[in-house]
């Protein structure tokens, strides 16, 4: 017996090629797009437009949600989180049921308000190979890719949840290095940026990458203009190495010189995100290099404090140590910004995301 279809594995056309395979009209493709993306409905018994017999059919061939949320928190801020459980078995563009216990896989994504902002954070890979030494997610190593599909599927049950209309932002920084899963990560941005997906604008949607060189050289190409965060986390290779074991393949310099290229193939301004552990890379003197650093490119900073992690040895710096900080910054011509600590109490703020399959299971 075939495996039945996963609606969220397709694009349009690829959509519109399987609708009409199976004998329905075409403009059966543009129907669904808008029952799912549009209406955010997933049930076909629901898809009221379409005939009974259409109606069956999908219920029989088309999964619309391959996965299962596994555990819902919401945290006194408004942040939401979701534990979701994908089929280990499965391969990209099918689904295998049901997903249960040990035959799934496991990732976070979070949902945080901000005014008029509904911003995704999703993950890109179950686990996470960089292995930095301050975050959850590499804990435990590299499970697998999510499929284009699972990551789209992440935006769009947090656009279902309660009190979010709609997404307005996504962010690539959940679990997981998005650039060591080029190909799905670019062709789920194609459908969060489509008219006929998700509508997302490409200047609200980033790519933060721990720096592969030649994957953001790569990405220079890519025909969508999205944002670009670099997590640099150290104002020199020394310190760097000591926190991010991929840091051994590449210097500092050679990816302030692929982010250049960056800029000036873009246009885009790029953001370098700097983590703040407590005694180890948060001193003045930390500040001025960076600021130097920040300065030979087109460049704004964030400052992010760090989060805690059970069982990592890091301190999370004063509030009025981060303000000098970002003052030292400011005074060196930088462009720098602290970011919220959003979802801590869920453990669903930066660097806290992980499997949570012991607690949850």
């Amino acid at each position: 017996m075939t495996a039945p279809a996963a609606f969220f594995e397709m694009d349009a056309a690829a959509l519109q090629a399987w609708v009409t395979g199976r004998g329905l009209p075409a403009f059966a493709g543009r129907q669904l797009l808008e029952w799912v993306y549009g209406r955010g409905v997933s049930d076909a018994a629901a898809m009221t437009n379409l005939s009974k017999s259409a109606r069956e059919m999908l219920a029989r061939e088309m999964v619309f949600e391959q996965g299962q949320v596994r555990m819902h928190q919401l945290a006194t801020d408004g942040t939401q989180k979701l534990l979701m459980g994908w089929p280990r078995a499965a391969e990209p563009g099918t689904v295998t049921l049901p997903v249960t216990g040990q035959e799934e896989r496991r990732t976070e994504c979070v949902m945080i308000p901000a005014e008029a902002r509904r911003t995704a954070c999703v993950s890109s890979q179950v686990g996470c190979p960089v292995g930095c030494r301050f975050c959850a997610s590499g804990i435990g190593g590299l499970e697998g890719n999510l499929s284009r599909g699972r990551i789209v599927e992440q935006v769009w049950r947090l656009g279902r949840l309660e009190g979010v209309e709609r997404v307005s932002h996504v962010v690539f920084m959940g679990m997981g290095e998005p650039l060591a899963n080029f190909e799905a990560v670019t062709a789920a941005i194609r459908t969060l940026h489509a008219e006929w997906g998700l509508g997302i604008s490409a200047r609200r949607i980033t790519v933060s990458t721990v720096g592969l060189p030649a994957a953001i050289r790569r990405l220079v190409d890519f025909e969508i203009p999205v944002t670009l965060a670099l997590s640099l986390h150290a104002p020199n290779d020394e310190l760097r190495r000591q926190i991010i074991p991929w840091a051994e393949y590449s210097t500092i310099p050679e990816l302030l010189d692929a982010s250049g290229e960056w800029f000036r193939k873009t246009g885009r301004e790029i953001t370098l995100e700097y983590i703040l552990l407590g005694g180890f890379n948060d001193a003045i003197e930390h500040a001025e290099e960076l600021a130097q650093v920040a300065r030979t490119i087109r460049a704004n900073v964030n400052l992010i404090r760090w989060n805690e992690v059970a069982g990592l040895p890091w301190t999370r710096p004063a509030t009025e140590h981060v303000h000098r900080f970002q003052e030292t910054l400011r005074a060196g011509g930088v462009n720098t910004h602290i970011r919220a600590s959003r979802g801590r109490d869920i453990a669903a703020a930066c660097g806290q995301l992980r499997h949570e399959a012991r607690a949850a299971g």
